[in-house]
């Protein structure tokens, strides 16, 4: 009973400390990748996007795409 006692008190603790953050700051920090500032400072970019300036390139024809994509490599 005591450890579950601790246990709880621990979660309660660290559940706690975490919320700091969040009140000091006045709002919870952003998990999207698109809208996070840290992730596109490391150039960090969501799937969407990625997909997106890959499909730029795409002049149309399947084979064309391929070729400009880099995946396809004619031998």
């Amino acid at each position: 009973m005591k450890t579950l006692l601790a246990a709880i008190l621990i979660l309660a603790v660290a559940i706690a400390l975490m919320c700091v953050g969040i009140i000091f700051k006045g709002k919870f920090p952003e998990t999207e990748i698109s809208r996070n500032e840290n992730m596109k400072k490391l150039g960090i970019k969501c799937m969407n996007e990625q997909e997106q300036e890959e499909t730029k390139s795409c002049p149309g024809t399947y084979s064309d795409a391929c070729a400009g994509c880099g995946l396809y490599k004619n031998k």
